[in-house]
C-alpha cells in the first residue's frame, strides 16, 4: 500500500482520514449556531479507541477551515477538540484539519466511491 504515496511519506500509509460532522458527531441541525452540538454517532467512540491502535486517526471538517468565522471566541479546531475530550476521545486522535490528509482510507458520510466517469454522472443524475 505504501506505493500510493510519494518517497518520504510512506509512515502516512499509516493514516486513517475520518470525518467529523456525521460520521462521528451527529449532524442533524446542520451549522446551526456554529458548536458542536450533537451526540456521538452509535459506535463512533469505540470504534475511534479501537482503530487508534493499529492507525493514526485524522480528523478532518469544514469547522477546521481558518477561514470560518470564531464561534464564542473559539476556533473550529478548539470546538472539534473540545467536544472530543468532553466525549473521552481526544487522546485515541492525532490531528484535527481542514485539508484532506495522506491517509490509507478516508470515511466520510459525504463520499462516492469512484469507479469511472460514466457510473459516477450516472450517479450524480439519480441522487442530487
Amino acid at each position: 500500500m505504501t506505493s500510493k504515496f510519494p518517497p518520504g511519506f510512506e509512515q502516512d500509509a499509516n493514516n486513517l482520514a475520518i470525518d467529523f460532522d456525521g460520521v462521528i458527531h451527529n449532524f442533524d441541525k446542520g451549522y446551526h449556531d456554529g458548536t458542536c452540538y450533537g451526540d456521538p454517532i452509535p459506535g463512533s467512540l469505540e470504534a475511534l479507541k479501537n482503530l487508534s491502535s493499529k492507525y493514526k486517526i485524522i480528523i478532518f471538517t469544514a469547522k477546521a477551515k481558518p477561514s470560518r468565522p470564531l464561534v464564542n471566541g473559539k476556533t473550529g479546531i478548539e470546538l472539534v477538540r473540545e467536544w472530543l475530550d468532553k466525549h473521552g476521545v481526544l487522546e485515541y486522535v492525532s490531528e484535527i484539519t481542514s485539508e484532506k490528509p495522506r491517509a490509507i482510507l478516508y470515511i466520510d458520510d459525504n463520499g462516492y466511491r469512484f469507479n469511472n466517469w460514466e457510473n459516477t454522472i450516472s450517479f450524480m443524475q439519480e441522487k442530487l
